[in-house]
């Protein structure tokens, strides 16, 4: 596989989302592996480019074919990513970009062990729990149980490879691009995607 699998996931609020529509708005190089869900959709958000909203049922069939990269359950939802397609984009050069949750980027890695690993934090709880609040989505219960399952996540913050602390959103957005750059950059991507150019030159 010559492309680069890169994960970012980060507590609910953090702005990971909103950092990762900017990088693939900028980067058309860059495909995001649209997830599989059993949650219902989000005012604003299109099935199949958001998520795949499925039943739970079929959810759990595709997880018992064995045809989920990774899968876990957050917040009563369960989300996953279809391995077939990871590893076809994966062979034919793209770059993939998984935005999920630490849980599924511990079986990725698992699987996948060159994956590149990102976490997105917030500047501080007080921070976060701004963020939520000012979404108008969820009720007060809904954002101390995203609060307390935060703290939970971001103890698992050095099982990846890079950290973003997303104060300002600019400086976040050049922080994922400049990951992204450099790890193209790494010699073995490079002896891979440009064989020919380097041996003509050896």
């Amino acid at each position: 596989m010559s492309g680069t699998l890169f994960i970012v996931a980060a507590p609910s609020g953090a702005g990971k989302t909103s950092l990762v529509r900017r990088l693939l708005a900028d980067d058309p190089a860059i495909h995001l592996s649209v997830s599989f869900t059993t949650r219902p959709a989000r005012p604003g958000e299109a099935n199949g480019r958001d998520y795949h909203f499925v039943a739970r049922a079929d959810f759990e069939a595709m997880r018992a074919r064995g045809e989920l990269l990774e899968s876990a359950e957050v917040h009563g939802n369960l989300y996953g990513t279809s391995q077939a397609w990871i590893e076809g984009e994966m062979r034919r050069g793209s770059d993939i970009l998984l935005e999920i949750d630490w849980q599924g980027a511990v079986q990725v890695r698992h699987l996948m062990p060159a994956a590149v690993g990102i976490f997105v934090l917030p500047p501080s709880l007080e921070a976060l729990a701004d963020r939520l609040e000012s979404r108008g989505t969820d009720t007060p219960e809904v954002i101390e149980r995203r609060l307390r399952a935060a703290r939970d996540e971001i103890s698992h913050v050095d099982e990846f490879d890079y950290v973003i602390i997303n104060k300002d959103f600019e400086v976040a957005v050049q922080d994922l691009q400049a990951i992204v750059r450099a790890e193209r950059l790494r010699r073995a991507v490079q002896l891979v995607r440009h064989r020919d150019t380097i041996n003509r030159m050896k």
